[in-house]
Protein backbone atom coordinates (compact mmCIF):
# COMPACT_ATOMS: atom_id res chain seq x y z
CA UNK A 1 0.00 0.00 0.00
CA UNK A 2 2.92 2.50 0.26
CA UNK A 3 3.19 2.48 -3.15
CA UNK A 4 -0.19 3.51 -3.63
CA UNK A 5 0.05 6.79 -4.61
CA UNK A 6 3.46 7.01 -6.37
CA UNK A 7 1.11 4.38 -8.45
CA UNK A 8 -1.90 6.39 -9.30
CA UNK A 9 0.36 9.10 -10.38
CA UNK A 10 2.64 6.71 -12.56
CA UNK A 11 -0.71 5.93 -14.30
CA UNK A 12 -2.13 9.10 -14.68
CA UNK A 13 1.02 10.53 -16.77
CA UNK A 14 0.95 7.26 -18.32
CA UNK A 15 -2.42 7.90 -19.11
CA UNK A 16 -2.06 11.58 -20.62
CA UNK A 17 0.97 10.42 -22.31
CA UNK A 18 -1.13 7.86 -24.49
CA UNK A 19 -3.91 10.08 -25.05
CA UNK A 20 -1.35 12.61 -26.76
CA UNK A 21 0.56 9.05 -28.68
CA UNK A 22 -3.08 8.04 -29.67
CA UNK A 23 -4.28 11.43 -30.95
CA UNK A 24 -1.60 11.27 -33.43
CA UNK A 25 -1.54 7.31 -34.56
CA UNK A 26 -4.75 6.60 -35.18
CA UNK A 27 -6.65 7.43 -37.34
CA UNK A 28 -4.72 10.95 -38.04
CA UNK A 29 -1.47 9.81 -39.04
CA UNK A 30 -2.80 7.56 -41.80
CA UNK A 31 -4.65 10.28 -43.18
CA UNK A 32 -2.26 12.49 -43.02
CA UNK A 33 0.37 10.57 -44.42
CA UNK A 34 -2.38 9.57 -47.58
CA UNK A 35 -2.84 12.99 -47.79
CA UNK A 36 0.70 13.68 -48.46
CA UNK A 37 0.82 11.22 -51.39
CA UNK A 38 1.33 7.96 -49.84
CA UNK A 39 0.03 4.91 -50.98
CA UNK A 40 -0.71 1.75 -48.63
CA UNK A 41 3.02 -0.04 -48.29
CA UNK A 42 4.41 3.67 -47.81
CA UNK A 43 1.24 4.49 -44.99
CA UNK A 44 2.40 1.00 -43.64
CA UNK A 45 5.77 1.81 -43.62
CA UNK A 46 5.20 5.59 -41.76
CA UNK A 47 2.95 3.50 -39.37
CA UNK A 48 5.84 1.24 -37.94
CA UNK A 49 8.65 3.63 -38.23
CA UNK A 50 8.09 4.59 -34.85
CA UNK A 51 8.48 1.57 -33.70
CA UNK A 52 11.76 1.37 -35.42
CA UNK A 53 13.09 3.39 -32.10
CA UNK A 54 11.40 0.77 -29.83
CA UNK A 55 13.17 -1.81 -31.49
CA UNK A 56 16.47 -0.20 -31.31
CA UNK A 57 16.14 1.39 -28.28
CA UNK A 58 14.07 -0.89 -25.57
CA UNK A 59 16.07 -3.68 -25.01
CA UNK A 60 19.00 -0.98 -24.31
CA UNK A 61 17.21 1.61 -21.89
CA UNK A 62 15.48 -1.67 -20.12
CA UNK A 63 19.06 -2.76 -19.41
CA UNK A 64 20.17 0.43 -18.35
CA UNK A 65 17.11 1.01 -15.62
CA UNK A 66 18.28 -1.86 -13.60
CA UNK A 67 21.68 -0.18 -13.23
CA UNK A 68 21.12 3.58 -13.70
CA UNK A 69 18.49 5.96 -12.67
CA UNK A 70 15.06 5.11 -13.47
CA UNK A 71 13.24 8.75 -12.79
CA UNK A 72 15.84 10.40 -15.21
CA UNK A 73 14.98 7.74 -17.90
CA UNK A 74 11.38 7.96 -17.47
CA UNK A 75 11.51 12.07 -17.76
CA UNK A 76 13.30 11.79 -21.06
CA UNK A 77 10.51 8.66 -22.24
CA UNK A 78 7.47 11.73 -21.26
CA UNK A 79 9.82 14.38 -23.30
CA UNK A 80 9.17 12.50 -26.01
CA UNK A 81 5.71 11.78 -25.99
CA UNK A 82 5.15 15.56 -25.67
CA UNK A 83 7.31 17.26 -27.86
CA UNK A 84 7.12 15.96 -31.12
CA UNK A 85 3.16 16.49 -31.81
CA UNK A 86 4.28 20.21 -32.21
CA UNK A 87 6.53 19.17 -35.07
CA UNK A 88 3.93 17.55 -36.69
CA UNK A 89 2.45 20.63 -38.78
CA UNK A 90 5.74 21.41 -40.52
CA UNK A 91 5.91 18.45 -42.26
CA UNK A 92 5.15 18.51 -45.84
CA UNK A 93 6.42 16.04 -46.90
CA UNK A 94 6.77 11.95 -46.57
CA UNK A 95 10.68 11.94 -46.05
CA UNK A 96 10.37 14.44 -43.40
CA UNK A 97 6.92 12.60 -41.92
CA UNK A 98 9.34 10.04 -41.46
CA UNK A 99 12.22 11.51 -39.52
CA UNK A 100 9.79 12.71 -36.80
CA UNK A 101 8.15 9.12 -36.63
CA UNK A 102 11.21 8.00 -35.73
CA UNK A 103 11.48 11.03 -33.15
CA UNK A 104 8.48 10.22 -31.28
CA UNK A 105 9.49 6.72 -31.24
CA UNK A 106 11.63 7.60 -28.36
CA UNK A 107 8.56 8.38 -26.43
CA UNK A 108 7.58 4.57 -25.65
CA UNK A 109 11.44 3.26 -26.44
CA UNK A 110 12.20 4.71 -23.19
CA UNK A 111 8.77 5.21 -20.64
CA UNK A 112 7.33 1.60 -21.46
CA UNK A 113 9.77 -0.74 -19.98
CA UNK A 114 10.94 1.10 -17.42
CA UNK A 115 7.42 2.06 -15.93
CA UNK A 116 7.06 -2.01 -16.33
CA UNK A 117 9.63 -2.99 -14.64
CA UNK A 118 8.49 -0.11 -11.72
CA UNK A 119 5.27 -1.45 -11.43
CA UNK A 120 6.84 -5.22 -11.18
CA UNK A 121 9.06 -4.23 -8.64
CA UNK A 122 6.42 -2.95 -6.44
CA UNK A 123 3.64 -5.26 -6.77
CA UNK A 124 5.67 -8.77 -6.97
CA UNK A 125 2.57 -10.86 -5.01
CA UNK A 126 -0.16 -9.12 -7.66
CA UNK A 127 1.56 -8.47 -10.62
CA UNK A 128 -0.67 -9.35 -12.63
CA UNK A 129 -3.72 -7.05 -11.61
CA UNK A 130 -1.23 -3.95 -11.08
CA UNK A 131 0.13 -4.79 -14.57
CA UNK A 132 -3.91 -4.77 -15.82
CA UNK A 133 -3.94 -1.78 -13.94
CA UNK A 134 -0.87 0.42 -15.67
CA UNK A 135 -2.13 -0.78 -18.86
CA UNK A 136 -5.64 -0.11 -18.58
CA UNK A 137 -4.37 3.26 -17.87
CA UNK A 138 -1.91 3.76 -20.78
CA UNK A 139 -5.15 1.82 -23.08
CA UNK A 140 -7.33 4.69 -21.24
CA UNK A 141 -4.84 6.89 -23.60
CA UNK A 142 -5.39 5.02 -26.68
CA UNK A 143 -9.53 5.17 -25.88
CA UNK A 144 -9.71 8.81 -25.65
CA UNK A 145 -6.74 9.64 -27.81
CA UNK A 146 -8.47 8.27 -31.40
CA UNK A 147 -11.67 9.19 -30.35
CA UNK A 148 -10.48 13.16 -29.65
CA UNK A 149 -8.11 13.02 -32.87
CA UNK A 150 -11.11 11.27 -35.42
CA UNK A 151 -13.38 14.31 -34.30
CA UNK A 152 -10.49 17.27 -33.93
CA UNK A 153 -9.26 15.98 -37.83
CA UNK A 154 -12.87 15.66 -38.86
CA UNK A 155 -14.12 19.25 -37.39
CA UNK A 156 -10.93 21.52 -37.76
CA UNK A 157 -7.95 19.42 -39.23
CA UNK A 158 -4.65 18.16 -39.09
CA UNK A 159 -2.56 20.98 -37.78
CA UNK A 160 -5.42 21.65 -34.31
CA UNK A 161 -5.03 17.94 -33.66
CA UNK A 162 -1.28 17.46 -33.10
CA UNK A 163 -1.07 20.76 -31.07
CA UNK A 164 -3.55 19.43 -28.78
CA UNK A 165 -1.96 16.52 -28.69
CA UNK A 166 1.29 18.27 -28.22
CA UNK A 167 -0.84 20.14 -24.81
CA UNK A 168 -1.76 16.67 -23.79
CA UNK A 169 1.36 15.57 -23.48
CA UNK A 170 2.67 18.49 -21.53
CA UNK A 171 0.06 17.81 -18.84
CA UNK A 172 1.82 14.08 -18.45
CA UNK A 173 4.79 16.11 -16.91
CA UNK A 174 2.85 17.77 -14.38
CA UNK A 175 1.86 13.66 -12.79
CA UNK A 176 5.34 13.14 -13.66
CA UNK A 177 6.60 15.85 -11.42
CA UNK A 178 4.05 14.87 -8.52
CA UNK A 179 5.54 10.67 -8.96
CA UNK A 180 8.87 11.95 -8.56
CA UNK A 181 8.02 13.94 -5.58
CA UNK A 182 6.59 10.40 -3.75
CA UNK A 183 10.16 9.36 -3.95
CA UNK A 184 9.41 5.71 -4.14
CA UNK A 185 12.08 5.08 -6.86
CA UNK A 186 15.54 4.70 -5.64
CA UNK A 187 18.57 6.83 -6.71
CA UNK A 188 20.89 5.00 -8.52
CA UNK A 189 24.85 6.19 -8.68
CA UNK A 190 25.73 4.70 -12.12
CA UNK A 191 28.89 2.39 -12.11
CA UNK A 192 31.98 3.41 -14.25
CA UNK A 193 31.86 3.06 -18.20
CA UNK A 194 33.45 -0.46 -18.82
CA UNK A 195 31.32 -1.81 -15.53
CA UNK A 196 28.45 -0.86 -17.33
CA UNK A 197 28.81 -1.97 -20.59
CA UNK A 198 30.11 -5.30 -18.70
CA UNK A 199 26.72 -4.94 -16.37
CA UNK A 200 24.47 -4.73 -19.61
CA UNK A 201 26.08 -7.71 -21.32
CA UNK A 202 25.50 -10.12 -18.42
CA UNK A 203 21.66 -8.71 -17.75
CA UNK A 204 21.34 -9.88 -21.32
CA UNK A 205 22.24 -12.88 -21.56
CA UNK A 206 20.45 -13.83 -18.01
CA UNK A 207 17.41 -12.98 -20.03
CA UNK A 208 17.87 -14.41 -23.18
CA UNK A 209 18.74 -17.83 -21.41
CA UNK A 210 15.12 -17.59 -20.17
CA UNK A 211 13.08 -19.31 -22.61
CA UNK A 212 9.63 -18.23 -21.21
CA UNK A 213 10.81 -14.92 -21.66
CA UNK A 214 11.21 -15.31 -25.39
CA UNK A 215 8.21 -17.18 -26.05
CA UNK A 216 6.17 -14.96 -24.50
CA UNK A 217 7.74 -11.61 -26.21
CA UNK A 218 7.07 -14.03 -29.45
CA UNK A 219 3.54 -13.65 -28.53
CA UNK A 220 3.41 -9.91 -27.83
CA UNK A 221 5.01 -9.44 -31.51
CA UNK A 222 2.23 -11.54 -32.95
CA UNK A 223 -0.67 -9.42 -31.03
CA UNK A 224 1.38 -5.94 -31.65
CA UNK A 225 1.54 -7.46 -35.49
CA UNK A 226 -2.20 -7.49 -35.54
CA UNK A 227 -2.35 -4.24 -33.50
CA UNK A 228 -0.34 -2.81 -36.05
CA UNK A 229 -2.28 -3.94 -39.55
CA UNK A 230 -5.36 -2.62 -37.63
CA UNK A 231 -3.68 0.93 -36.81
CA UNK A 232 -2.41 1.33 -40.43
CA UNK A 233 -5.04 -0.03 -42.29
CA UNK A 234 -8.45 -0.12 -40.88
CA UNK A 235 -8.75 3.82 -41.25
CA UNK A 236 -8.32 3.19 -45.05
CA UNK A 237 -10.85 0.15 -45.59
CA UNK A 238 -13.05 2.96 -43.79
CA UNK A 239 -13.05 5.21 -46.49
CA UNK A 240 -13.06 2.74 -48.72
CA UNK A 241 -16.48 1.42 -46.96
CA UNK A 242 -17.53 5.45 -46.92
CA UNK A 243 -16.78 5.72 -43.20
CA UNK A 244 -15.87 9.35 -41.93
CA UNK A 245 -12.65 10.18 -39.84
CA UNK A 246 -14.95 10.32 -36.67
CA UNK A 247 -16.62 7.07 -37.60
CA UNK A 248 -12.97 5.37 -37.72
CA UNK A 249 -11.81 7.27 -34.93
CA UNK A 250 -15.06 5.76 -32.86
CA UNK A 251 -13.55 1.90 -34.15
CA UNK A 252 -10.06 2.44 -32.06
CA UNK A 253 -11.80 3.71 -29.18
CA UNK A 254 -14.43 0.92 -28.93
CA UNK A 255 -11.45 -1.52 -28.97
CA UNK A 256 -9.18 0.96 -26.19
CA UNK A 257 -12.52 0.84 -24.66
CA UNK A 258 -13.14 -3.32 -23.74
CA UNK A 259 -9.19 -3.59 -23.35
CA UNK A 260 -9.37 -1.01 -20.68
CA UNK A 261 -12.55 -2.15 -18.51
CA UNK A 262 -11.03 -5.92 -19.61
CA UNK A 263 -7.36 -5.62 -18.47
CA UNK A 264 -7.82 -5.44 -14.97
CA UNK A 265 -10.06 -7.90 -14.60
CA UNK A 266 -7.96 -9.81 -16.62
CA UNK A 267 -4.93 -9.47 -14.78
CA UNK A 268 -6.93 -10.88 -11.34
CA UNK A 269 -7.47 -14.01 -13.48
CA UNK A 270 -4.43 -14.49 -14.74
CA UNK A 271 -3.40 -13.86 -10.68
CA UNK A 272 -5.32 -16.90 -9.72
CA UNK A 273 -4.88 -19.28 -12.42
CA UNK A 274 -2.38 -20.46 -15.23
CA UNK A 275 -1.14 -17.37 -17.56
CA UNK A 276 -0.55 -19.41 -20.37
CA UNK A 277 -4.01 -20.94 -21.12
CA UNK A 278 -5.44 -17.22 -21.29
CA UNK A 279 -2.34 -16.28 -23.59
CA UNK A 280 -3.25 -18.61 -26.43
CA UNK A 281 -6.85 -17.72 -25.93
CA UNK A 282 -7.02 -14.39 -26.23
CA UNK A 283 -4.36 -14.49 -28.95
CA UNK A 284 -6.83 -16.89 -31.00
CA UNK A 285 -9.38 -14.48 -30.63
CA UNK A 286 -7.55 -11.46 -32.00
CA UNK A 287 -6.44 -13.59 -35.30
CA UNK A 288 -9.96 -14.81 -36.14
CA UNK A 289 -11.61 -11.16 -35.80
CA UNK A 290 -8.31 -9.65 -37.80
CA UNK A 291 -9.66 -12.36 -40.37
CA UNK A 292 -13.34 -11.57 -39.78
CA UNK A 293 -13.21 -7.56 -40.31
CA UNK A 294 -12.54 -6.70 -43.98
CA UNK A 295 -15.39 -9.23 -44.49
CA UNK A 296 -18.08 -6.89 -43.18
CA UNK A 297 -19.42 -3.23 -43.83
CA UNK A 298 -21.92 -3.20 -41.60
CA UNK A 299 -20.77 -0.18 -38.82
CA UNK A 300 -22.03 -2.17 -36.11
CA UNK A 301 -20.47 -5.15 -36.60
CA UNK A 302 -17.24 -3.54 -37.36
CA UNK A 303 -17.34 -1.90 -33.39
CA UNK A 304 -18.33 -5.21 -32.28
CA UNK A 305 -15.45 -6.93 -33.92
CA UNK A 306 -13.26 -3.93 -32.91
CA UNK A 307 -14.52 -4.50 -29.11
CA UNK A 308 -13.68 -8.35 -29.70
CA UNK A 309 -10.31 -7.71 -30.84
CA UNK A 310 -9.93 -5.43 -27.57
CA UNK A 311 -10.79 -8.18 -25.59
CA UNK A 312 -8.38 -10.54 -27.16
CA UNK A 313 -5.37 -7.84 -26.20
CA UNK A 314 -6.73 -7.47 -22.98
CA UNK A 315 -6.63 -11.02 -22.04
CA UNK A 316 -3.04 -11.78 -23.80
CA UNK A 317 -1.37 -7.85 -22.38
CA UNK A 318 -2.04 -9.11 -18.68
CA UNK A 319 -0.91 -12.51 -18.76
CA UNK A 320 1.92 -12.01 -20.65
CA UNK A 321 3.63 -8.55 -18.80
CA UNK A 322 3.07 -10.84 -15.86
CA UNK A 323 4.28 -14.02 -17.02
CA UNK A 324 7.88 -11.96 -18.00
CA UNK A 325 8.08 -10.41 -15.00
CA UNK A 326 7.50 -13.68 -13.00
CA UNK A 327 10.23 -15.23 -15.21
CA UNK A 328 12.94 -12.57 -15.03
CA UNK A 329 15.64 -13.39 -12.78
CA UNK A 330 16.48 -11.03 -9.66
CA UNK A 331 16.81 -7.55 -10.43
CA UNK A 332 16.70 -8.15 -13.90
CA UNK A 333 12.97 -6.86 -14.27
CA UNK A 334 14.41 -3.97 -16.64
CA UNK A 335 16.27 -6.03 -18.66
CA UNK A 336 13.25 -8.42 -19.37
CA UNK A 337 10.43 -5.43 -19.96
CA UNK A 338 13.38 -4.08 -22.67
CA UNK A 339 13.98 -8.10 -24.22
CA UNK A 340 9.66 -7.88 -24.55
CA UNK A 341 9.25 -4.59 -25.54
CA UNK A 342 12.44 -4.67 -28.19
CA UNK A 343 10.67 -8.57 -29.91
CA UNK A 344 7.47 -6.66 -29.33
CA UNK A 345 8.48 -3.64 -31.49
CA UNK A 346 9.54 -6.13 -34.35
CA UNK A 347 6.34 -7.23 -34.27
CA UNK A 348 4.21 -3.65 -34.74
CA UNK A 349 7.17 -2.64 -37.23
CA UNK A 350 6.96 -5.64 -39.53
CA UNK A 351 2.86 -6.49 -39.25
CA UNK A 352 1.84 -2.81 -41.05
CA UNK A 353 4.91 -3.38 -43.89
CA UNK A 354 3.79 -7.14 -43.95
CA UNK A 355 -0.05 -5.96 -44.28
CA UNK A 356 0.58 -3.22 -46.73
CA UNK A 357 2.53 -5.24 -49.38
CA UNK A 358 -0.24 -8.33 -49.09
CA UNK A 359 -3.09 -5.95 -49.24
CA UNK A 360 -2.07 -4.45 -52.80
CA UNK A 361 -1.50 -7.61 -54.28
CA UNK A 362 -4.66 -9.53 -52.21
CA UNK A 363 -6.55 -6.27 -51.46
CA UNK A 364 -8.06 -5.98 -47.45
CA UNK A 365 -9.39 -9.14 -47.29
CA UNK A 366 -6.31 -11.41 -48.26
CA UNK A 367 -3.95 -8.76 -46.46
CA UNK A 368 -5.74 -9.05 -43.09
CA UNK A 369 -6.46 -12.92 -43.73
CA UNK A 370 -2.99 -13.82 -43.82
CA UNK A 371 -2.46 -11.32 -40.37
CA UNK A 372 -4.89 -13.09 -38.67
CA UNK A 373 -3.41 -16.83 -39.55
CA UNK A 374 -0.23 -15.62 -38.53
CA UNK A 375 -1.80 -14.96 -34.88
CA UNK A 376 -2.80 -18.01 -34.76
CA UNK A 377 -0.37 -20.37 -35.79
CA UNK A 378 1.77 -18.01 -33.27
CA UNK A 379 -0.49 -19.41 -30.74
CA UNK A 380 -0.19 -22.80 -31.76
CA UNK A 381 3.67 -23.08 -31.27
CA UNK A 382 3.22 -21.09 -28.12
CA UNK A 383 1.31 -23.33 -26.34
CA UNK A 384 2.69 -26.52 -27.51
CA UNK A 385 6.41 -25.65 -26.38
CA UNK A 386 5.36 -23.89 -23.42
CA UNK A 387 3.88 -27.61 -22.55
CA UNK A 388 6.72 -28.97 -23.57
CA UNK A 389 9.08 -26.25 -21.11
CA UNK A 390 6.84 -27.48 -18.36
CA UNK A 391 7.12 -31.38 -18.89
CA UNK A 392 10.78 -30.47 -18.77
CA UNK A 393 10.26 -28.36 -15.52
CA UNK A 394 12.03 -25.51 -17.13
CA UNK A 395 8.94 -22.99 -16.16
Amino acid sequence: MIYTRAFVFLCLAAFCCFVSYDMVRRPALALFAESLGAGPSLVGLLISLSTVTGVLLKLPIGLLSDILNRRRLLLGGILAFALPPFFYPLMDNLTALGIIRLIHGLATAMYTPIALAIVGEWFAERRGEAFGWYTSAAQGGGLLGPMIGGVTVYSFGYTPTFLLAGFVGMVALIFFCRFSQENMVPVRTGPSTPQLWKEMREGLSRVWAIAPIRLTSLVEAAKMAGNGTLMAFLPLYGLVIGLNPAEIGLLFGVQALTSFLSKPMMGRVSDRSARQPLIVGGLCLCGLMLMIIPQLSWYPGLCVLSGAFGFGEAVVTSSTTALVADSSQGKRLGAGMGLRGTIMDMGHAGGPLLAGVFIEALGYGGGFLIIGLGLLLTAGYFGITMIGLKNRDLV
